[in-house]
C-alpha cells in the first residue's frame, strides 16, 4: 500500500493527525502532534523506523517539548485509513510493547514513546528476527537447535531435511510477516507472488542445509 495522502484522525484520541515528511525514508508519517502523540504507519512503513540507526530526527523535533493527552492504551481502535478494527499485538518476541495492527490494510499505530521503546530493544533487524526464531523454537520444544545437533546418526539426513524444512517454514513465515504479505494473501498481485517465491526458496534452502549437515556428519 502506498503512502496515504489523506488527512486522517488519530485512532486513540480523535484529533487530526499531522503529516511529517521523513526524508531518509522518503515517506510521510501521520503524527498526532496536537493530541496524544501517537504515530500511524502505512503498510510496510514501520520496518523503516524500528532500528536505532534509522534516522527519525524530524519526528523527534516535532514532538519535542510537547505535552500530550492521556489515552486508554487498552481500548480497541479502528484504523484511520480503512476503518477496520485494529488488533493488539506485541511488537517483538520480548513482549514488552503492544501496538495496534490493521489486518485489512497493513497499517500500524503506536502510542506516544512506544517507537523509542521498540527501537531500544534490538541493535539490528537480524537480532530481532533471531529472537523471534528462538521463541518459535521454544514453543515447538526444540530450543537450542543447531545443525550439528542433528548428527547423532550419519544416516539421519532425512530427519535433518525434515527439521531443515520446519526451520525453513518458520523463516519463510517470518519473512512474509515482516514484509506484511500474510495479511494480503488474497490480493494476487505480482509483488505478493514474488514474495511467495522468495519464501518457497527459503524453505528449500533450509531443507538442503539440514540434509547436508546430517548426511556429512555435521560438516559441509
Amino acid at each position: 500500500m502506498a503512502d496515504n495522502k489523506e488527512i486522517i484522525k488519530c485512532p486513540a484520541c480523535g484529533e487530526t493527525m499531522t503529516k511529517v515528511f521523513m526524508p531518509s525514508q522518503g515517506v510521510n508519517l501521520d503524527v498526532c502532534v496536537n493530541g496524544c502523540g501517537g504515530i500511524y504507519f502505512d503498510n510496510r512503513e514501520f520496518s523503516k523506523f524500528d532500528e536505532p540507526h534509522e534516522n527519525i530526527e524530524p519526528l523527534i523535533e516535532i514532538l519535542k517539548n510537547k505535552e500530550f493527552k492521556k489515552v486508554d492504551e487498552t481500548q480497541t481502535r479502528k484504523c484511520p485509513v480503512c476503518h477496520s478494527v485494529m488488533v493488539k499485538n506485541f511488537a517483538s518476541a520480548k513482549k514488552e510493547v503492544q501496538v495496534d495492527d490493521c489486518y485489512s490494510c497493513g497499517g500500524k499505530f503506536l502510542d506516544y514513546n512506544e517507537l523509542n521503546k521498540i527501537r531500544n530493544q534490538y541493535p539490528t533487524e537480524e537480532a530481532r528476527i533471531s529472537d523471534i526464531l528462538k521463541m518459535m523454537y521454544s514453543d515447538l520444544g526444540i530450543e537450542g537447535l543447531t545443525p550439528y545437533k542433528l548428527t547423532e546418526n550419519k544416516n539421519n539426513h532425512r530427519k535433518g531435511g525434515l527439521i531443515g524444512l520446519l526451520i525453513g517454514i518458520i523463516a519463510a513465515a517470518v519473512f512474509l510477516y515482516k514484509s506484511n504479505k500474510i495479511i494480503n494473501l488474497a490480493s494476487g498481485n505480482t509483488e505478493l507472488l514474488s514474495s511467495l517465491t522468495i519464501a518457497a526458496g527459503i524453505c528449500l534452502i533450509f531443507t538442503g542445509i539440514g540434509t547436508l549437515f546430517t548426511k556429512n556428519n555435521g560438516k559441509i
